[in-house]
């Protein structure tokens, strides 16, 4: 049974509790725009916790004792996996051992990618995308009945399940090692082997979401089913709405660009707009003089005006690199870092990309 709690009169820091509505579920979410499609389904019911800001870089990062809270009163730990946040798996057994857990990675019908590799990208066959097995163990899936041509269904990971040894999410993949043969750009924030975590820039991957969101808040709040249901609906509508508002004005950009890392690779294949390379294998790395010297070969090649950088990392790398070259600089925001958090902050990040890419390849 859980404990009746009064609404909140006041605004309060963002890692406190939002304000909820009696009874309403405690919901712990990993990222900002995650948290967001969360936020849209348990509207009129209660809202979510968001445990990383949107300034931080989800790849590596020590929790505040509030953000630790968050964790540890949730009832329901919505999280893309510990491709995105491998340092997350430890304070979800310490801190959330008892809560339902939701791994958006593993949800069925997503439409995963692999990492592309290298300085610069081969023309990519998304008939290739990730191969991303299926946990078998967990005894009841939800249907998503999403007809995508290019979908890869991975296992929908519900670690809430009673006869299970203790409720943890033993899903994750350790994080692996990578091949030397990468001009040593080092200390990159994650693993690129398999899936690339950066699903949520699909819109059509965050309506496969919505669904699971909803199937699992039902599951833990039958009484209020009806309503994350009709939310659900509701923001899937609007998301297709806006998606093909937005494959009508990408269809109009035209140029080359390359990246400062490989973070937008759903969005461009969503979209057709797909970069030529990327400067440095990771957020977290600087590119060694090899791979300086790739990218700015491929910018005489191809004709490049365009590199896209996110704002959580200094831009300094990228200045130098092309510096004197003309070569203009746009900013991605993929996790909403000037956005405020909340049911909004989806449909403006991807309208903020969109507009990005609008910009910096505009009279290309």
């Amino acid at each position: 049974m859980r404990i009746k709690r009064l609404p909140c009169l006041t605004a309060l820091p963002l890692m406190m509790a939002t304000p909820a509505l009696a009874d309403a579920p405690r919901v712990a979410v990993d990222i900002a725009p995650v948290h967001a499609l969360v936020a849209q389904v348990m509207a009129g019911v209660g809202a979510p916790d968001l445990v990383l800001p949107p300034t931080a870089s989800p790849h590596g990062y020590a929790l505040r004792p509030s953000e630790a809270r968050a964790l540890q009163d949730a009832e329901l730990v919505i999280w893309v996996g510990p491709e995105l946040t491998p340092w997350l798996a430890d304070p979800l057994d310490t801190l959330a051992g008892d809560a339902a857990r939701l791994r958006l990675l593993q949800v069925d019908g997503l439409r995963l990618l692999a990492f592309r590799e290298g300085a610069t990208f081969a023309a990519h066959d998304h008939e290739q995308d990730a191969d991303h097995g299926h946990d078998d163990d967990h005894d009841h899936d939800h249907d998503h009945d999403h007809d995508h041509e290019e979908d890869h269904e991975a296992a929908h990971d519900h670690d809430h399940d009673a006869g299970d040894d203790d409720g943890h999410d033993h899903g994750h993949e350790e994080d692996a090692g990578h091949d030397d043969d990468h001009d040593h750009d080092d200390d990159h924030g994650h693993d690129h082997d398999g899936a690339d975590p950066h699903a949520w820039l699909d819109p059509v991957n965050a309506a496969v979401w919505l669904d699971a969101i909803a199937a699992e808040l039902s599951s833990l709040d039958p009484d209020n089913a009806a309503t994350y249901a009709a939310n659900a609906a509701a923001a899937r509508d609007d998301l297709a709405t806006q998606q093909q508002d937005i494959a009508a004005r990408m269809a109009r950009v035209s140029g080359s660009f390359i990246v400062f890392h490989d973070a937008y690779h759903y969005f461009e294949a969503r979209f057709g707009v797909e970069a030529s390379g990327a400067i440095s294998l990771s957020d977290a790395s600087a590119p060694g003089p090899a791979r300086v010297a790739e990218i700015r070969d491929l910018v005489a090649a191809q004709g490049i005006t365009c590199v896209f950088v996110e704002p959580q990392f200094n831009r300094g790398i990228v200045d130098a690199v092309f510096e004197g070259t003309g070569v203009r600089v746009g900013v991605i925001d993929p996790l909403g870092a000037g956005l405020e958090p909340g049911a909004e902050l989806y449909g403006a990040l991807l309208e903020g990309v969109a507009a990005s890419f609008e910009d910096c390849l505009a009279d290309s």
